[in-house]
């Protein structure tokens, strides 16, 4: 139930459903990916990493902005408000997701200990 502290390029783009080639892309464009990168070359994505691009997904893929036009919603007095708004979702969903998995834990184990009979004679 740990969450991983970085991910693979691959894993990201299984993730989001695109290709390496794209978040390559997206990296060269938008400043404020900074993937650590292994002597081989290996891009390691932090969750923040991973966070900016779904903010950046979702201004291009969801709503449609150009690429231009992200940068400048992101750099207009919206940024901070909307990059902060992001983070608690993000915040919110890996909550949720940890909650569901906890939860099937706990039914897994209550039905595992439940006795075969659990009926009482009240007399």
């Amino acid at each position: 139930m740990a969450e991983k502290l970085y991910f693979k390029i691959g894993e990201v783009a299984r993730i989001f459903k695109v290709n390496t080639s794209l978040i390559r892309y997206w990296e060269q464009e938008f400043d404020f990916f900074k993937p650590k990168k292994s002597k081989k070359g290996t891009r390691y994505f932090s969750r923040k990493d991973i966070d900016n691009f779904e903010i950046v997904y979702h201004l291009i893929k969801e709503k449609g902005l150009t690429i231009q036009g992200a940068k400048h919603y992101l750099q207009s007095k919206k940024e901070s408000e909307t990059l902060d708004k992001l983070a608690v979702i993000n915040t919110l969903k890996r909550t949720k997701a940890l909650l569901k998995d906890l939860k099937i834990v706990l039914e897994e184990r209550s039905h595992s200990n439940a006795p075969e009979n659990n009926k009482t004679d009240l007399k």
